[in-house]
């Protein structure tokens, strides 16, 4: 039963951040039991979880519907996403590199280096940055040590377009993409250049910064959805507030 209900929580998100449902959508437990193979009861329990996330609220006629999200809402999970990883690159500094992590983060800033050794950036290239940005991230947070800092991040990744790599699919679609990549990338060097010389301080000023480019596609995506709805479903969950 229980991988069961970690399908179908899976499952269910997918096809919220897919755009599958609309805000105010009543999610009926019977059709979206039918709909994913299972039984109501790891449905409802998924949906417990999701409301919990933030990505659906009960119904005051009972259930859930989809909620729609603001734009202060997202803007602030970055921003906390920003302050944890910051904590992170903070401990890993003062704690010291180890060898493994130093030589998985410099292999990071290779692969990027590579992919900027070209004058332009294909589709493809955009998607091997996507993968290589989640690794540097998923190593930063997890190099801390912090389980604690750990969970947190996770939960707050879950709201649409706050985790590190939820708005880089949208830069494929702007002229100036790749050169939003590289300052980004960039600032992946100078990280991991404070925390190999043990400068904790710098270390989370700069992972604290690093989230402002998030922030900025952000705006540019909410005042242009027409551009980006495609590459980013979810658009359509938040309001179009200014930040």
């Amino acid at each position: 039963m229980e991988s069961q209900q970690e399908r179908v929580l899976v499952y269910l998100r997918d096809l919220i951040l897919k755009g599958e449902f609309v805000p105010g959508e009543r999610l009926a437990e019977v059709a979206l039991a039918e709909r994913l193979s299972a039984s109501r009861t790891p449905v409802r329990l998924a949906l417990t979880t999701l409301e919990q996330e933030g990505l659906v609220e009960q119904s005051p006629g009972g259930g859930y519907v989809m909620r729609r999200i603001t734009a202060n809402e997202i803007s602030d999970a970055i921003a906390v996403r920003g302050h944890l990883e910051g904590m992170a690159a903070r401990l890993i500094a003062e704690h010291g590199v180890p060898r493994q992590l130093a030589n998985a983060l410099q292999e990071c800033l290779r692969a990027g280096d590579r992919l900027f050794e070209k004058p332009a950036l294909g589709i493809d290239d955009y998607a091997a940055y996507t993968d290589m940005n989640n690794r540097f991230h998923k190593l930063l947070v997890e190099g801390s040590g912090n389980a604690a800092l750990i969970r947190a991040i996770e939960v707050n990744n879950r709201l649409p377009f706050a985790a590190a790599s939820a708005m880089l699919p949208m830069q494929s679609a702007l002229e100036e993409g790749r050169q939003w990549l590289f300052l980004a990338h960039q600032q992946h060097h100078s990280l991991v250049k404070a925390m190999l010389k043990g400068e904790g301080t710098r270390a989370q000023a700069i992972a604290t910064e690093h989230v402002q480019i998030a922030q900025s596609n952000l705006t540019f995506a909410l005042e242009r959805p027409e551009v980006f709805r495609k590459l980013a479903p979810a658009l359509h969950l938040v309001t179009e507030a200014v930040l």
